[in-house]
């Protein structure tokens, strides 16, 4: 019998398999070269059984639309509402349904060892939809086991391993609902912004004007703070500023006005006038109080990522990605999660034994192990994980940086948890001149207590004189001084955090990933502190639909679709009727925003220029032979201000104009899409927004364009499938002369072979080679350097067969580590006649 257990990512499934198989398993590699198989052989429900661990590396698949809604030009957004949806995969490359199919194939039971939360669960049934057909049992949902866990420790994996459950199907609808709404939400708004504002706007500078029902209210906080500063009128007051002497010991103190500051100049100068005479001040009251500072509650991941901001200043999407690494690693528990109190069988000693072994903390631990731990404060249990705690001692050597940094947090943490509350003495002083009541405060620490862990957090020591009721102490000088009201701040991460937790945006998992949204969206600006300022863009979005209908960016509706969903992961409410209901209310305010959009539109046209007025002029339109202005800011673009036609261009290069050639399809110049040093694509700025051919896509350039007799397309200048992918053609570059190179025509294949510096004119031949059938270049050495017999400079010859030219194929292999035998045949075509001439250029499909 065989079991097939499945973990989230390839380093937690080598972790639980050594720790389940005792070390002692074989590990093969997995043929999408992603993942690896553990194996090892033990008992299963008193079964002598063949284990087989591995993982997926996440989400197995995504919610997208079905082909034809995903053309932004011919789909109209209100359509994406009701438009049909379908899974597909998530990273196509890893082939992982494939993978896990055939890893599964025959296997007699399933456990899941996928992470203990919603994502997890929904992950647990892409796993099952998957592999459950080629199961030896594939109707039978009881071999179909779950695993819980919440660290990755021998004890809790084992525990896990002995108390197997079954995966929940309600969590994982209610993730499904919040994909797919989002997804539908999100799209329609963003297409309609993005096509609408980039149109008629040159410097908007951001790809995308989005829209997302958790990331728009996420930025109105920050836009809310800026308004408040902007609004902010600072109001002039007046104070009495006292300083007394205490002759016995010679201390000078300032003391506090009971009535603090006043707004009312005439006033203040009033009261200044009746002591400016006086010379002492009278002890009326003296206040000595102990008091404690309590220690810190267990931590959960929203007061985890505020520590990790305004402590440590990591962004929150970076202390998650930290804290997964060390959850990975087996040095702390789950960090995701919202509970706040340790369960009841939390084992303190195991964990506080570990870390005696701390240079650092070592001693304090060893401390609360001889007796002076205490009970920890209760918190809050959410039902979900535990509080996020160390599990196993690591030193600064074993984790550098930023782990070590957020290790060294999270254990002081739990240290100080079960430590003794922080005690002082707080001595208030109340004084007397004349009727007028004034006071001071000292502090002095007793028992440093948890923050001996935590020095910043320790209390300020401030010193006093020591007086008693009933004596006099001189006045060194009473002053009237004048200030002003201060505006907030902008916002913090950490008070961002903070807010959207209050006001039910996102959850633990995602309030990072909202956060880092608006930041790359240019929607907000880090300054300093981490502080979050909102863009003009930022601003110009939320006041807009402010204007239009305010609870599109208020966090109420979010909210109450959060707790809808949190409704259907309980099994209280219907995964259909959720969605139904939600999408009916947000299509409903889409329909209201396009209508109204000309009230966000007002603000864009007090904020930001028109395409006519930027950009500089590039390449001729083939419509009105005018020229064309680039608009360099996010997303670069064309625009012909006499056609009012706005084009699409590539996103990650330099453009350029190529030499004033024209398409002779279109007559639109043509230019250069320079990605770096070694590679240029040519491109028709219009047929890379309308392909003119059935086999070409959206965004393809010259060497994807199957023109037959254009010398830019790839009829002319392709010389074989490419041997790196197998998917594209190898296709001749000579757009930057005398530099020469052969590339893929696939976009995601990297292959670049640089021919020899020595030529200085190449072009794809008629002639087929007589040894492999490739096409021969006719090619141009420079007269100095050419290495043909007799000094000749022009020859043709075979980029594969001819010994001047492989040694550029050879020279990419041996840079690139690469090993790879091919058959040339099988990558060229055979259609020639008699004496090696082509009848006409062929470029075969299987090629």
């Amino acid at each position: 019998m065989i079991v097939l257990m499945i973990a989230e990512k390839p380093s937690l499934a080598q972790s639980i398999a050594k720790i389940l198989s005792n070390n002692n398993l074989q590990s093969r590699k997995g043929f999408n070269n992603a993942c690896s198989i553990h194996e090892w052989s033990g008992k299963f429900m008193n079964y002598q059984v063949r284990y087989k661990m591995t993982s997926v590396c996440g989400h197995v698949m995504s919610l997208d639309f079905v082909p034809k809604y995903n053309n932004w030009d011919k789909t109209d957004p209100s359509e994406l509402f009701s438009g049909e949806t379908l899974k597909k995969e998530t990273t196509p490359n890893l082939k992982m349904p494939a993978f896990l199919e055939k890893e599964a194939r025959g296997v007699d039971y399933l456990v899941l060892w996928l992470d203990c939360d919603r994502e997890g669960e929904n992950i647990c049934f892409e796993v099952i939809d998957s592999v459950k057909h080629v199961l030896a049992k594939p109707n039978d949902n009881r071999n179909i086991f779950r695993a819980h866990f919440s660290s990755i420790t021998e004890q809790d994996i084992k525990r896990a391993m002995n108390n197997l459950g079954k995966p929940n199907k309600n969590e994982s609808l209610s993730v499904d609902a919040r994909q797919e709404l989002d997804l539908r939400i999100g799209c329609a708004f963003t297409r309609y912004q993005t096509r609408f504002f980039q149109g008629k706007y040159g410097d908007l500078d951001c790809n995308l004007v989005s829209y997302g029902p958790c990331q728009t209210p996420t930025l109105s906080f920050c836009v809310d703070r800026m308004d408040k500063i902007k609004s902010f009128k600072p109001e002039t007051f007046w104070y009495l500023d006292v300083e007394l002497q205490y002759s016995k010991t010679g201390q000078s103190f300032n003391v506090k006005w009971s009535r603090n500051h006043l707004f009312d100049k005439d006033v203040v100068y009033m009261f200044y006038n009746d002591l400016k005479q006086s010379s002492s001040a009278m002890v009326t009251n003296v206040n000595l109080q102990e008091k404690t500072k309590q220690r810190p509650i267990a931590l959960n991941t929203v007061e985890m990522l505020r520590a990790a901001s305004a402590g440590l200043g990591m962004s929150p999407i970076h202390a998650m990605q930290i804290a997964e690494k060390l959850y990975t690693q087996g040095y702390i528990s789950y960090p995701r999660t919202e509970t706040t109190t340790y369960a009841a069988n939390f084992n303190f000693k195991e964990v506080l034994v570990q870390q005696t072994k701390s240079s650092s903390w070592g001693s304090i631990a060893q401390d609360l192990l001889n007796g002076n731990m205490v009970n920890p404060r209760k918190g809050v249990d959410q039902g979900d994980h535990p509080p996020i705690t160390p599990t196993s001692f690591a030193s600064p050597e074993q984790l550098p940086g930023d782990l070590w940094r957020l290790y060294e947090f999270i254990t002081k943490h739990f240290l100080a948890t079960v430590s003794r509350d922080c005690k002082y003495e707080e001595l208030t002083i109340t004084f007397k001149i004349k009727s007028e009541e004034f006071s001071c405060c000292g502090k002095n620490t007793i028992e440093n207590g948890w923050t001996e862990l935590m020095p910043w957090k320790q209390i300020d020591f401030k010193e006093i004189p020591n007086l008693k009721k009933g004596e006099s102490v001189q006045i060194g000088h009473i002053k009237v001084l004048e200030k002003q009201t201060n505006p907030p701040d902008y916002l913090t991460e950490s008070e961002l955090i903070g807010l959207m937790e209050k006001n039910g945006i996102g959850t633990d998992a995602s309030i990072p990933v909202h956060i880092n949204n608006i930041c790359e969206r240019n929607y907000v600006k880090l300054e300093r502190d981490r502080r979050l300022v909102p863009t003009n863009l930022g601003v110009v979005l939320v006041h807009g639909y402010q204007r239009i209908d305010p609870e599109l960016c208020l966090p109420k509706m979010r909210s109450q679709v959060e707790e809808q969903l949190n409704l259907i992961a309980l099994g209280k409410a219907n995964y259909r009727d959720v969605l139904k209901h939600t999408l009916r209310i947000f299509e409903q305010k889409f329909h209201f925003f396009v209508q109204n959009v000309s009230l966000m539109d007002s603000l864009f046209e007090d904020s930001f220029s028109s395409l006519s007025a930027t950009g500089k002029p590039m390449s001729r339109c083939g419509k009105c032979r005018r020229f064309m202005k680039l608009v360099l800011s996010k997303p670069q673009r064309l625009y012909c201000e006499y056609c009012k036609d706005t084009y699409n261009l590539p996103q990650n290069g330099t453009i350029k104009l190529y030499r004033e050639l024209k398409c002779p399809l279109d007559d639109f110049e043509l230019l250069i899409n320079s990605i770096n040093k070694n590679l240029n694509h040519p491109f028709c700025p219009y047929c890379f927004n309308n392909p003119p051919f059935d086999d070409m896509k959206k965004g393809d350039g010259c060497i994807n364009c199957s023109h037959s007799t254009c010398t830019h397309a790839f009829n002319s200048n392709a010389l074989s499938k490419c041997f790196e992918c197998q998917n594209g053609l190898l296709i001749l570059d000579s757009t930057t002369p005398p530099k020469f190179r052969v590339i893929c025509n696939n976009k995601l294949c990297k292959l670049i072979i640089i021919l020899p510096d020595t030529l200085i004119k190449a072009d794809v031949s008629d002639d087929l080679c007589e040894n492999c059938d490739a096409p021969m270049l006719n090619i141009v050495y420079h007269k100095d350097k050419t290495p043909l017999e007799n000094g000749q400079t022009s020859t043709t010859a075979c980029l594969f067969c001819d010994n001047n030219l492989k040694v550029s194929i050879e020279n990419y292999l041996k840079l690139a580590n690469k090993k790879i035998n091919f058959d040339r045949k099988k990558f060229t075509h055979k259609h020639k006649s008699g004496g090696g001439r082509r009848k006409k250029r062929v470029v075969h499909k299987n090629w």
